[in-house]
């Protein structure tokens, strides 16, 4: 990583109307910024997508489905307690935020959904609480948890956001944020994207809450990135393998495909032949980064400061984010995870 890399250079004036509160009446209704490899920016719509990608080319999609991690209750003592399952540890324990007056003790019991769910503190692990719950936490969180939407979302979450801040291709529980860039796919689009000859393969990363934690040093050399576990499959790693040999291009959709491909391509000399690639990964992906696998992006606005822009800022460079950006809030597109979408081509293909 550039040790001269600092926090304030990924910084924009962002006015709090243009966060996006609800999402589009239709999935593939929102608008698209295209960035293309050139620099040169284009105001188009999400409909425009199957225009920019060609037949050969391979969508990689993060099939996580998002859980229903958040949880209110009550210690015995009666003061007021939030509880965000971050990870699931077991068939009945997870680790998760806890949001109370005072932190809990190992040992406390924290009442949940009006004493339809107890959890014990059994521990500590930096931030996060271990739990071990009354029963299978899948299924208590499923039908006693809320869809845990991002803090810049005012609103509670309702049985809309059950729907759509989850991709349609949603399979695999695990994950406490949506990979938002998929939220504009329908079966329809997807459909017309195989009728037209690109490809698309599924590879999963659980999204954790950290996406949304602020980084709080200056050097960015100095950030501990946050740890999602990851799964690269050995039919996904050879589909990749294919396109590029035929002159495709892997097109990620979303920075959580992003990482979990760029995870893999970094522990692939290490698998066995004919095995996937799994584990936690820390990867922090900043400008002057060199791409192993990824060609082009589709995501959404990302947060000022946020790991995320950085992430972007590497795969198209600084001065065309920055413009790119300025370029958003100037023409009003909608940020964030229910916002508008940007194709990003990557000046470097791999």
């Amino acid at each position: 990583m550039n040790p001269d890399l600092k926090l304030s250079q990924f910084d924009y004036e962002l006015p709090p109307e243009l966060i996006a509160q609800t999402p589009a009446a239709r999935r593939t209704g929102s608008r698209l910024l295209h960035l293309d490899a050139a620099g040169a920016l284009h105001d188009r719509q999400f409909t425009d997508l199957p225009a920019l990608l060609r037949a050969g080319d391979l969508l990689v999609f993060n099939d996580t489905r998002v859980i229903k991690a958040r949880l209110l209750g009550h210690k015995e003592s009666g003061g007021k307690v939030e509880v965000l399952v971050e990870r699931i540890t077991g068939p009945s324990s997870a680790l998760a935020h806890v949001r109370a007056s005072k932190a809990p003790r190992a040992g406390t019991v924290l009442q949940l959904a009006d004493g339809a769910v107890d959890a014990t503190v059994t521990g500590r692990e930096d931030e996060l609480f271990a739990l071990s719950f009354s029963g299978d936490v899948l299924n208590l969180l499923d039908l006693h948890g809320r869809t845990p939407l991002p803090p810049y979302i005012t609103h509670a979450a309702g049985p809309e956001d059950d729907t759509r801040y989850q991709t349609v291709y949603a399979r695999e529980p695990g994950a406490v944020a949506a990979p938002t860039a998929g939220l504009h796919f329908d079966e329809a689009m997807l459909q017309h994207l195989a009728a037209q000859g690109v490809d698309s393969v599924f590879v999963t990363l659980h999204v954790g809450a950290g996406t949304f934690q602020p980084v709080r040093v200056e050097r960015l050399s100095d950030h501990v990135m946050h740890a999602e576990r990851f799964h690269v499959s050995a039919a996904a790693l050879e589909r990749i393998r294919a396109t590029r040999a035929g002159g495709g291009r892997v097109v990620a959709v979303g920075t959580t495909s992003v990482r979990a491909l760029e995870s893999a391509a970094a522990q692939v000399q290490h698998a066995q032949p004919g095995h996937g690639v799994q584990g936690d990964t820390r990867l922090f992906i900043t400008p002057g980064y060199r791409f192993q696998l990824v060609d082009a992006l589709l995501t959404n606005f990302h947060l000022p400061q946020s790991t995320l822009l950085m992430l972007v800022s590497a795969l198209a460079g600084m001065e065309p984010i920055r413009r790119a950006y300025a370029h958003a809030v100037q023409s009003r597109y909608r940020f964030f995870s229910y916002g508008d979408a940007m194709f990003i081509e990557s000046p470097n293909p791999t």
